[in-house]
């Protein structure tokens, strides 16, 4: 991980820490990544976001700075009722209810916190996310079912699946470093292990079970999707935006799945504004 990253604060865990920060001072907000990214994604728009916002990133169980290491839980399930405990430690329980905005499998974290862990939100953000519909499919389906075959890979193939998962993932390539500092936590014996982890423990059912709750969402809710997105294409934001109620849903053309990385001023530009109604009828 570069050292313009680093995440100084340490929240424990059962199956281990979880590294967290925070910047600026305002109404709070939550930026949630996804896999197999870590808040290094956020890099650009959290600053920019402090300038009048309390913002908070963390690491999910696993990933980027948290703790890897054997017998950890670190299923959907598993981060949720993390999450939801990492907002009861910032003091965002009591009142003082943050706006949460999650990428890809963090949408299916902060869902499974709102609906099944009693978890209370301001409002919330969808970015390309993850939340229902047969998304674990293909390369991930693959990965999942033969992740004790995978584990074996060599490093430099284990690095080359890694490199080529990430350049899918955009639509307009990332700057200088950026790959590698992606690729980074993934690497070494530990860091493989990982990696395949949470393929393993990613479950199709984890998300299942949300589906029948959607139209319980009782915050605002706006979509953000990248047209141009090659791992979770639009079909998936249709699927959120026709469950959701009152739900807002916003495109973004000539971007990928990494929004934050193709298009991090338009994408800026969204959170930055209020949302267009003000609660769920």
């Amino acid at each position: 991980m570069t050292r313009q990253w680093q995440l100084g604060q340490t929240f424990e865990t059962p199956d281990g820490y979880v590294r967290w920060a925070s910047f600026g001072e305002g109404d709070p907000v939550v930026l949630l990544h996804g896999s197999p990214f870590s808040s290094y994604i956020w890099r650009e728009i959290a600053p920019a976001l402090a300038r009048t916002r309390r913002v908070y990133v963390w690491d999910l169980l696993g990933f980027g700075q948290s703790e890897q290491r054997e017998g950890q839980d670190v299923g959907l399930a598993a981060q949720g009722r993390i999450f939801a405990r990492l907002l009861a430690h910032w003091g965002l329980d009591r009142g003082d209810r943050p706006s949460v905005v999650a990428h890809d499998v963090g949408g299916a974290v902060v869902l499974r916190a709102l609906l099944l862990e009693g978890a209370e939100y301001k409002d919330l953000t969808l970015v390309d996310a993850v939340g229902g519909g047969e998304w674990g499919t293909g390369y991930f389906k693959l990965i999942r079912e033969n992740a004790h075959v995978f584990e074996q890979l060599p490093d430099y193939a284990h690095e080359a699946l890694v490199a080529g998962h990430l350049r899918h993932a955009t639509h307009t390539g990332y700057g200088p470093g950026v790959l590698d500092a992606y690729i980074d936590p993934w690497r070494g014996t530990a860091g493989q292990a990982a990696f395949y982890r949470q393929y393993r423990q990613f479950a199709q059912s984890q998300t299942d079970e949300l589906e029948p709750l959607l139209g319980k969402v009782d915050v605002p809710t706006r979509i953000i999707w990248a047209r141009q997105d090659r791992l979770l294409p639009p079909e998936f934001a249709d699927f959120l935006h026709a469950r959701i109620p009152h739900a807002e849903l916003t495109w973004l053309d000539n971007a990928g799945h990494t929004v934050q990385e193709d298009a991090p001023a338009r994408l800026l530009a969204h959170l930055a504004t209020g949302f267009r109604t003000a609660s769920p009828v």
